[in-house]
């Protein structure tokens, strides 16, 4: 499995515990309950070393709701949540970073909190 498939699964897992998301997705849902989560970590590049394979990943976890105020109370459960993974299949964890987090809405829309994590992983021998 990929570095990047195996941290999204591990991040989707972790996200579970946070009991008022209606749902966690590898994608932007046709249709969903807010808030719901949707999950990308299929940015790879390399970080391995003389002796091993490293991969870098990028993944976002962006948050959608129709009411910011809860958008930001659940927002404030995904740092932690995602920093209690300890478990990546196939792959040591090193780091887990996040890297920037904003909020945006479309006039028409719901709001979107847009959180950006820098992982860096070893594979397990």
């Amino acid at each position: 499995m990929s570095a990047g498939s195996a941290l999204q699964a591990a991040i989707v897992s972790a996200l579970e515990a946070i009991e008022q998301l209606q749902g966690i997705y590898d994608g932007p849902p046709a249709r969903a309950a807010y808030p719901y989560a949707a999950i990308d970590a299929r940015t790879e590049a390399d970080w391995g070393h003389k002796s091993g394979v490293g991969r870098e990943v990028f993944a976002s976890v962006t948050l959608w709701d129709d009411e910011p105020a809860r958008l930001e109370a659940v927002g404030e459960l995904v740092e932690p949540a995602l920093a209690a993974i300890d478990h990546v299949e196939g792959w040591q964890l090193v780091t887990l970073v996040p890297v920037k987090r904003r909020v945006a809405r479309d006039v028409a829309g719901p709001w979107a909190m847009i959180m950006d994590f820098r992982a860096r992983l070893l594979a397990s021998q």
